[in-house]
């Protein structure tokens, strides 16, 4: 190895090198900002006939489901029928949130070629 060869990474390389690093600081830095918003927000799953309510964060977790008496009185079959809607509607209403803000903190995200 000759002088100033060292590991193949001549000072164009190390600038690029460090460039990568401050993006990837950065990105984890947005990773967790955006984590902390998908769990303070709230999404809502309503079943076809709107009688269950079922809302998640943005992280999928369950907050709470509100049933009317309406839902109640249809028995235990449908009523669990109606409950499974609204979870899947917010299910994919908290996926779509989650995508979107995945999006924002990816979009423009290019690391230099090594």
């Amino acid at each position: 190895m000759t002088k100033g060869q060292g590991f193949g990474f001549g000072l164009g390389k190390i600038k690029e090198l460090q460039e990568a690093f401050s993006k990837a600081r950065q990105f984890q830095e947005n990773a967790q900002n955006v984590q902390e918003e998908l769990e303070a927000t709230e999404v809502e799953g309503i079943s076809t006939d709107g009688t269950v309510k079922v809302y998640m964060n943005g992280s999928q977790r369950p907050l709470r489901v509100n049933i009317s008496p309406e839902a109640i009185s249809q028995g235990a079959e449908t009523l669990s029928m109606l409950v499974a809607e609204a979870m899947i509607q917010a299910y994919e209403n908290s996926s779509e949130v989650m995508k979107e803000k995945m999006n924002e903190i990816t979009s423009g995200l290019e690391l230099p070629g090594f």
